[in-house]
């Protein structure tokens, strides 16, 4: 699917056309945009195949910018009947939390200023048509602009071997720690809280099967992984309440524990180490947003992301990628994550997600107790 690098391939003549579809005004005129009412699904765009979407730019302006959360993209692949895709917009193009902030990744995109355009350079083939869809629970009217920039084939043959482009939105909040039932011992009598919480003195310290951990993908079929952003909203103070040593957890084609792919740490897993305090952002990994400070460094919303690009990971029936929330899912916190993943048919991308309110994202300075 993914070619070793696009720039290397660029010269090369490939046999398609190239096809837009955007909001720009019919009529000459510069009112470029559509606006979506309130309680409307709307279509946006309709593209027959056999083609692929190459990249997609929109931006939007909301009056409740929790609206990031509550608007929702919907793709339908070929003849498919449910969304492949269907996900709030704002994390869709890369960043959760309903939050918008400049940075750059290699297939998502938020540009300036304070990350007002989103973009999207995922691979989208599809063989008969393609349709996108705008749902608006809300009671807000919201002007949309966007283009679809895609390629157009003369035979589906050239698709052949690709895959189909699907999203899963989760979220778990808040997440069931236990930690916090040892919190009177900390500092108070350290290697007995040390013994309960990592070493086996509470056998839920001791993480054997995986099975509570926070799922950030779930899928049945033929394809490949390649990554996702997690979002994160640390909204109550507990002790050692650091994040990063949850483990993740991938099982491939129904492998019982441990699975080939058992990581180290969750600060490992956005390709970091030693607990990162600041924001850094490459092409597969990185911290999106820190929101720490001195002296609760973990407070509030933090996002990071791994990007499986370069290393694609193969599944034949299935897939289960898991993390887990703290060390053998001690921590109670709000978690969220958006997966990217192709599957050799279409089908519906996850669970029906929860209702406009369960989507919202907790407020960003919430009374947090104070605590130590």
């Amino acid at each position: 699917m993914f070619a070793p690098s696009a720039l290397a391939a660029l010269p090369h003549l490939r046999d398609y056309v190239s096809r837009r579809v955007s909001s720009y005004d019919p009529t000459g005129g510069n009112r470029d945009w559509i606006d979506i009412e309130p309680s409307e699904t709307r279509t946006i765009a309709t593209m027959d195949g056999p083609g692929c979407i190459r990249h997609i730019w929109m931006t939007m302006l909301f009056q409740d910018e929790r609206l990031l959360r509550g608007v929702l993209l919907r793709f339908y692949w070929d003849d498919c009947p449910e969304p492949s895709i269907e996900c709030p917009i704002g994390d869709f193009f890369g960043l959760g939390h309903a939050k918008r902030k400049n940075f750059v990744t290699a297939v998502n995109q938020m540009s300036p200023q304070e990350g007002r355009g989103f973009n999207s350079w995922w691979p989208m083939p599809f063989r008969e048509r393609a349709r996108v869809e705008v749902l608006n629970p809300s009671d807000e009217t919201f002007p949309l602009y966007f283009y679809f920039d895609y390629e157009s084939y003369d035979s589906p043959a050239r698709l052949d071997g690709q895959s189909y482009l699907h999203v899963q939105w989760r979220r778990e909040n808040p997440t069931a720690g236990w930690g916090a039932e040892y919190d009177h011992l900390k500092g108070v009598d350290e290697e007995q809280w040390r013994q309960k919480m990592f070493f086996g003195d509470d056998p839920r310290s001791l993480n054997t099967d995986g099975k509570e951990n926070y799922v950030i993908l779930e899928s049945n079929g033929d394809g490949i992984y390649c990554g996702a952003h997690l979002d994160i909203d640390i909204f109550r103070r507990q002790k050692n309440d650091w994040f990063g040593e949850g483990d993740d957890m991938i099982f491939v084609d129904g492998e019982a524990w441990p699975p080939n792919l058992h990581g180290t740490g969750t600060e490992d897993w956005c390709n970091t180490a030693f607990g990162p305090s600041e924001e850094y952002h490459a092409p597969y990994h990185g911290v999106l947003l820190y929101n720490g400070n001195e002296t609760w460094k973990w407070k509030g919303k933090q996002s990071i992301y791994r990007y499986h690009i370069e290393d694609p990971i193969r599944f034949r029936k299935s897939i289960r990628v898991t993390i887990e929330h703290g060390h053998a899912n001690k921590l109670e916190n709000d978690y969220s994550s958006t997966a990217y993943y192709y599957l050799s048919q279409p089908q519906r991308g996850g669970p029906a997600l929860p209702p406009m309110a369960d989507r919202f994202p907790r407020p960003d300075e919430p009374p947090y107790p104070t605590g130590d």
